[in-house]
């Protein structure tokens, strides 16, 4: 495990388009968003604008981590290594873990930069910076536990961005990072709850203005983990069928 972990770090490492996507695309999309909704406002009407679109931004963007997991996988079927792994005595737990791990570590660092970011250009607040960062944490869990089932579950490249898109996009939507949840329409509020998005983002604010209430966090962490517990409940059962369409 501990080889393949280290072989997925250097890889991603190496991964020039993976900066682009992890930190500085984020970093435009915050950086022209804030300026557009937050022209001509002041004061409190500001901050309030962007303590929603900075965790709104962050919390979107992590989610497209599941296209890079989903190529990595993709890439160890077709070449062989998947196969070639499976005849050895490493175990299909080792290999899972040890290709999740380096994820963990590139979510939770996109975040903590992405935070960090709007903290030192907006100097918005964090009352609650220790529940701030058990989310991050949680919601890093959340994100790479779904990102490897579905990095089980596409037959292909194509498939696998398709999928993202709409888990990530849509999730965006209907979670409230895009617009408050008190504008969209009534139906669209209920589903929006039952999104990841919803949850994170949520409590991401509050945390940052310290209004997150220990009973809030501990419902919007239980969620955030019975999703990603399901993502590695699913993957570890599609793993058989990823192993048969693994190339000898």
């Amino acid at each position: 495990m501990k080889a393949i972990f280290q072989m997925e770090m250097i890889k991603n490492a190496q991964d020039k388009g993976l900066y682009f996507w992890t930190f500085l695309l984020p970093i435009i999309f915050t950086v022209l968003f804030i300026s557009i909704f937050t022209a001509g406002t002041e004061g409190a009407d500001k901050e309030y604008v962007i303590i929603s679109i900075v965790p709104g931004y962050t919390v979107m963007f992590v989610f497209f981590i599941m296209i890079s997991m989903g190529f990595s996988f993709i890439e160890d079927r077709d070449k062989g290594m998947v196969a070639r792994l499976a005849s050895t005595p490493l175990s299909p737990y080792a290999y899972l873990f040890g290709k999740w791990l380096p994820y963990v570590v590139i979510v939770f660092i996109q975040m903590i930069v992405l935070l960090a970011f709007g903290k030192i250009v907006y100097n918005f607040p964090i009352e609650q910076p220790l529940l701030l960062g058990m989310l991050a944490l949680i919601l890093t869990f959340c994100i790479t536990g779904l990102g490897l089932a579905l990095s089980l579950f596409i037959r292909t490249s194509n498939m696998g961005v398709a999928i993202t898109q709409v888990i990530t996009l849509g999730g965006a939507l209907l979670g409230g990072l895009w617009m408050p949840m008190e504008a969209m329409p009534a139906l669209f509020q209920k589903v929006g709850k039952l999104t990841p998005q919803y949850w994170a983002h949520n409590a991401f604010q509050e945390a940052m203005t310290g209004t997150l209430t220990y009973t809030d966090f501990l419902i919007a962490s239980l969620i955030l983990l019975v999703f990603g517990a399901v993502g590695f409940i699913i993957a570890f059962f599609a793993y058989p069928s990823f192993l048969r369409r693994a190339k000898h």
